[in-house]
């Protein structure tokens, strides 16, 4: 049975080739995603690792719990490090924040010390030579570009602990490749000699940590248990002495928390992709052993055993497993290859790093091969579940009517029914851990149940191809002749398109209400707000700067005009132009002469308003909005005189703002683009441009990349879906071989015949979408309320455009995969369809 199995592979190869496909793409997908996550992870090695890549040995400050606090690493760690046999070069890293000021504006660093062996330094010179006298410095290069800094270029620079100390100016003498250490990655990186360094740094909290570099000879675990022997009778506790590797292990684990998120998420989408499939590979193959029912029949009559032909079968499944599974890891080996490589490509992600592991390539294989083999099980029992002479003509489907098709109806009820109650129930009470089990019992059911309606759904909407004529008519007949296969055909495409309008629904619901709320927190589109220390207190004229701005529909300067004092805390009180009302989203919010506008939750009817001209009594009015700064009137604000001199000094005093509305309709793209050309009009940071507009874009921007990364995941089942789609149309035709060269003989022309197939597959793949998109529709809009109801209004919002367009993928990916079948049938001539078997 074995060469059988071989010449029936051998021979009808072309008939295994969509389930390669589909074994192919879902293997690809688990093990390019097992790469993904063994890369990120070395990547994050090579990242983390950066501060101490040249070491050997690291020390680094645990928490003493006898102490109650975490220990130093002081003078006494490194000279006992630095003593220890084996030890040749020691390195006590010690940093500090500063603010450096250049000719456009201020900026935090990291002001680090360079070691004496610059062999332990962990980056690179790219320009320049290292400093070597008090007073020099070395700028990472990624900054010099962005701030126009140049060797020779001095930077003013004082201490971020205490801003109102005198400057220390620095000459850069050297560039450096920028860390990719996530502690420092992105900051201004500066490194220095001690003596630069010391006055900088609280040398109460001692060194970062200690690199060794051991001699040539030496062994670091031989090392590392003296070492932490010694420190032990030195008297000093709560130090480890790691190799880089546990370093980095340790580091990573603060990083992730010991979990791997994005892990977890591709791999519930490599499951859609993986069950997708096995639905492919099942419906495959049961038409595949149907067809060959009469020739199986005939190996039993001659004497064939019934775990022969079993046997056979699975053989048939486990060499086309693992022919497609090699293929699929091959294929994401090289897909995330130049992912990596590209990545490489980038300043800011250089220390990406490609890993391989053998285990994702056994997973993929094995992942493959396993799934081929159980998909075909069930095919492969029905091909001896008959007598030989029964079988001799095809044997009829498990149908809602016998008894495993009404236990399996039974149970598909049972699981919609409680699926969507506790979804139901998730829902109403905004408990997502509760409604996703509901969501998924749900749909499962729906699936079980998936005979009891999608044949005759189909048989339904057929009767709009009834108007074509005769193709139509025979579409419509032939797409439902085989429920069973119908059945499971849709039900593969379903998954996909219910998952992807699941996440879209979500996705607008979501974005809905998040506008909603944050309509409610903020009255302006965009604030713009003064940096402490000020430098230059906001004027007039840049209001006027910010209303030249593109896409700026009108901006208000408002200055401050006095104090309250809420919670202890001084808290100040601007005034706004009447004539500037209409930067408000909320109209009422605009203030009258002795009242003053108070964000929503004030209690009181009172408040006394400090100015210093004098306190003003003035009435409460509380707004709808909850996130704004008091606002009195321009009339109010001249009797208060504005803000009342005080110890405070003056560059931390509050200062005036600015309000701006933006216009109508503009995208995520044009909000950011926004924001930044804010920023440069008025010579400040992006940070200090927020409000209703930049946190609604910033929002949607990470749903955008999110819908968009989730929709190409699952696209990949929606992907092998259609395989089976155009597969079991294949195999449809190879069975109606001499019914379709009758009805060619009757005067059904080529064109006709194709047309017919293409209406087969757009009815199997309509009815799918449809039903797709009402389910996606449901599920994303309570998966919204069970997610977002605790904390805001949820309101379904259908993004019709997208759901037309997968309605639009689905129908048209369903007329193509007909296109080489409807050839195949069309090409075979009505004399040769007549003669064959």
């Amino acid at each position: 049975m074995l060469q059988v199995a071989l010449a029936q592979v051998r021979l009808n190869a072309r008939r295994f080739i969509a389930v390669g496909v589909a074994v192919m793409i879902a293997v690809g997908f688990l093990t390019a995603t097992l790469i993904i996550n063994a890369s990120s992870k070395a990547s994050l090695t090579q990242s983390v690792g950066q501060s101490f890549r040249n070491a050997d040995l690291v020390l680094s400050a645990a928490y003493d719990d006898d102490a109650g606090s975490w220990a130093t690493l002081d003078e006494q760690t490194a000279e006992v490090a630095g003593s220890a046999d084996g030890v040749e070069d020691t390195y006590a890293v010690l940093s500090s924040s500063v603010a450096v000021r250049d000719g456009r504006g201020s900026s935090y660093a990291v002001l680090a010390n360079l070691p004496d062996d610059v062999s332990l330094l962990p980056v690179d010179v790219v320009k320049g030579s290292l400093p070597a006298a008090t007073g020099e410095v070395a700028i990472d290069e990624q900054t010099a570009d962005r701030r126009g800094i140049t060797i020779g270029s001095v930077l003013p620079v004082v201490s971020s602990d205490n801003l109102e100390g005198d400057e220390t100016p620095l000459t850069v003498t050297a560039l450096v490749e920028a860390s990719s250490d996530p502690r420092s990655m992105g900051a201004t990186q500066l490194y220095a000699t001690a003596a630069t360094v010391a006055p900088f740094a609280n040398l109460e909290f001692g060194f970062d940590s200690i690199q060794l570099a051991l001699a040539d000879n030496a062994s670091a675990t031989a090392v590392q248990t003296a070492l932490t022997q010694a420190l032990s009778d030195a008297g000093i506790k709560a130090v480890t002495v790691r190799t880089v590797e546990e370093e980095t292990t340790e580091l990573m684990a603060g990083f992730t928390g010991g979990q791997d998120s994005l892990t977890v998420i591709l791999l519930a989408f490599a499951a859609v992709a993986l069950l997708v499939c096995a639905l492919v590979v099942s419906n495959t193959f049961s038409v595949l052993v149907a067809q060959r029912t009469r020739e199986l029949a005939l190996l039993r009559c001659i004497g064939a055993g019934r775990s022969q032909i079993r046997r056979s079968v699975l053989v048939e499944a486990l060499l086309v497993g693992i022919v497609s599974s090699i293929i699929g890891v091959l294929a994401a080996v090289g897909l995330v290859g130049g992912i990596v490589a590209y990545l490489r490509t980038l300043p800011e992600s250089g220390f990406a790093t490609l890993d391989v592991p053998p285990l994702a390539v056994a997973a993929g294989i094995a992942a493959g091969v396993i799934l081929t083999v159980l998909a075909a099980l069930v095919p492969a029992r029905a091909a001896t579940a008959v007598a030989p002479l029964a079988a001799l003509r095809p044997a009829d489907d498990v149908r809602a009517g016998t008894r495993k098709g009404r236990v399996r109806l039974v149970s598909g009820l049972v699981l919609t029914a409680a699926g969507a109650a506790l979804l139901g129930y998730g829902a109403s009470q905004g408990d997502l851990l509760v409604a996703l089990p509901g969501g998924i019992l749900s749909f499962v059911g729906i699936l079980m149940c998936s005979t009891l309606f999608i044949p005759p759904l189909v048989r339904a909407v057929g009767f709009l191809a009834s108007p074509l004529g005769v193709p139509g008519k025979l579409a419509a007949v032939n797409a439902v002749r085989n429920p069973q296969r119908t059945s499971a055909t849709s039900s593969a495409l379903l998954i996909g398109v219910t998952l992807v309008v699941m996440m879209m629904t979500g996705a607008a619901t979501a974005r809905s209400a998040f506008n909603d709320t944050l309509a409610g927190e903020f009255p302006v589109d965009v604030t713009v707000s003064g940096a402490i220390p000020v430098e230059s207190p906001f004027t007039a004229k840049d209001a006027a700067a910010a209303a030249a701005v593109d896409h700026v529909d009108q901006a208000a300067f408002l200055p401050v005009a006095g104090l309250i004092n809420r919670d202890g805390e001084e808290v100040p009180v601007y005034s706004l132009d009447p004539a500037d009302s209409q930067v408000l989203q909320d109209a009422s919010m605009v203030p009258e002469a002795g009242t003053i506008t108070m964000p929503q939750g004030t209690e009181g009817e009172m408040l006394t308003v400090r100015g210093a001209a004098g306190d003003v009594e003035l009435k409460i009015v509380t707004s709808e909005s909850r996130n704004f700064s008091p606002l009195v009137s321009t009339d109010t604000a001249r009797l208060l005189g504005g803000v009342p001199e005080e110890q405070t000094p003056e560059q931390f005093r509050a200062q005036p703002m600015l309000w701006i509305a933006v216009a109508d309709g503009l995208n995520t793209p044009s909000i950011m683009e926004l924001q930044t050309a804010l920023a440069e009009a008025l010579n400040i940071q992006d940070y200090q441009v927020t409000g209703a507009a930049i946190e609604r874009a910033a929002f949607e921007q990470v749903i955008d990349v999110l819908l968009m990364v989730v929709t190409g995941l699952l696209g990949v089942a929606v992907v092998i879906a259609l395989v089976g789609v155009a597969n079991t149309l294949s195999l449809s035709v190879l069975e109606r071989t001499r019914e379709s060269s009758l009805l060619r003989a009757l005067g059904l022309t080529k064109g006709q015949l194709r047309g017919m197939l293409a209406l087969e597959a757009v009815l199997i793949a309509g009815v799918a979408a449809l039903l797709g998109l009402g389910l996606g529709a449901v599920y994303g809009w309570l998966g919204a309320q069970s997610a977002l109801g605790g904390f805001a209004d949820v309101t379904p919002a259908l993004p019709w455009v997208q759901l037309a367009g997968v309605l639009a993928v689905a129908l048209v990916a369903g007329l193509g995969a007909s296109l080489l079948p409807a050839r195949r049938a069309a090409r075979l001539s009505p004399v040769a369809g007549l003669a064959a078997d």
